[in-house]
């Protein structure tokens, strides 16, 4: 065994209906007097009631998915008006993702406070869309100093928005078992967040329990850690170029490919398939995942978000540049092109998948 892990310097608070009080404490800690708080108009009314004890000079609302580079400028430029010394970030990954395009040319610490499972808190990953292309990057002025995780917040999150931003979290962890940098510590952080998410996610349908909440938050933690240590793998990048270039959403996306990249990678990596298996509780990673996705009632197919047949080419093209080169199988153009066609039909991915020349 040989291998490199890098553990990243974050303060993480957790406490269920304790999010004031967190947040006040971790913004005295920086020292901060010109608090710059990002949430969007529908976030506002929660923002402004756990905020209320900050010294903010600035209410951001303008916040938009995939982070457009001309969102980020104006946010930027609003940061650099006030003199902000600190950035609060409440909300989903779309409100994170804007509060660390600021970071990532100022510097100016984040504290990040998650109202979903997106993860990206977790992270030193950035994005930003330019036109019909998404660039990511990895960045240590990026990570929020510290995350406030409070599973109140998540409460009056819908619940297909709340399965699929708890798949995508899934997805981080599928991706961190493989992914360019994957180690052995990645993947026991990511066996466990999968297990917690199969734990917490079919809790949905009871908004008044906070255990399950707890549970998804809790994996949501442990998923952005182990992928931000792994790095993009097969499953991210062909989201990314599929979110960037054909605007689709974020979470829905992540949680409708993700069983065909499984279905597609596991073959090739046993030990990686065993893990997820036993995670999820069943004989195969496959079955479980589609059990889970069964009982979720999970997105199903990138056509019902605005993804067309005719867009398949053009976004393989896009892809296949990006492909690591150390998948656990080799990934042509036509295999992308299956991949791409089963997920957009939302067809059963044991049978669309399974049966794919070459597979081992």
């Amino acid at each position: 065994m040989r291998f490199e892990h890098e553990n990243l310097p974050q303060r993480i608070r957790f406490g269920s209906g304790e999010a004031a009080a967190m947040l006040a404490g971790e913004v005295q800690r920086l020292g901060a007097v010109r608090v710059m708080v990002i949430a969007s108009p529908a976030e506002v009314g929660r923002s402004q009631k756990i905020t209320s004890d900050l010294p903010v000079v600035h209410h951001h609302e303008e916040v938009t998915m995939h982070v457009p580079v001309e969102v980020a400028e104006r946010a930027r430029a609003a940061a650099a008006r006030h003199q902000v010394d600190a950035v609060v970030s409440i909300g989903g990954g779309s409100a994170t993702g804007l509060a660390k395009a600021i970071a990532l040319t100022t510097g100016l610490p984040i504290v990040a406070v998650p109202t979903t499972y997106a993860g990206s808190e977790a992270t030193t990953v950035w994005g930003l869309t330019e036109g019909a292309r998404k660039t990511t990057g990895a960045d240590a002025r990026v990570l929020p100093r510290a995350v406030i995780y409070d599973a109140e917040l998540t409460v009056s999150l819908p619940v297909p928005m709340s399965v699929a931003s708890g798949l995508n979290a899934l997805a981080h962890c599928v991706d961190s078992m493989w992914g360019p940098r994957a180690d052995p510590i990645d993947r026991v952080l990511a066996q466990e967040g999968i297990r917690a998410l199969r734990v917490g996610l079919p809790q949905r349908d009871r908004p008044d329990s906070l255990g399950g909440r707890e549970h998804v938050l809790y994996a949501a933690h442990l998923s952005a850690v182990a992928f931000s240590s792994a790095g993009s793998g097969l499953h991210h990048k062909i989201c990314h170029v599929l979110g960037g270039a054909y605007d689709l959403p974020h979470a829905q996306t992540h949680a409708t490919v993700l069983p065909y990249v499984l279905a597609f990678n596991a073959p090739a990596a046993p030990e990686a398939e065993q893990r997820i298996a036993s995670a999820l509780g069943s004989v195969g990673a496959i079955i479980g995942l589609q059990k889970l996705r069964d009982q979720l009632d999970a997105p199903k197919a990138l056509r019902d978000y605005g993804f067309a047949e005719s867009d398949i080419d053009g976004a393989v093209d896009a892809i296949l540049p990006a492909v690591p080169v150390n998948n656990p199988r080799p990934v042509t153009a036509e295999d992308l092109r299956r991949v791409l066609h089963a997920a957009w039909q939302g067809t059963d991915p044991r049978t669309a998948i399974g049966d794919m020349p070459g597979r081992p």
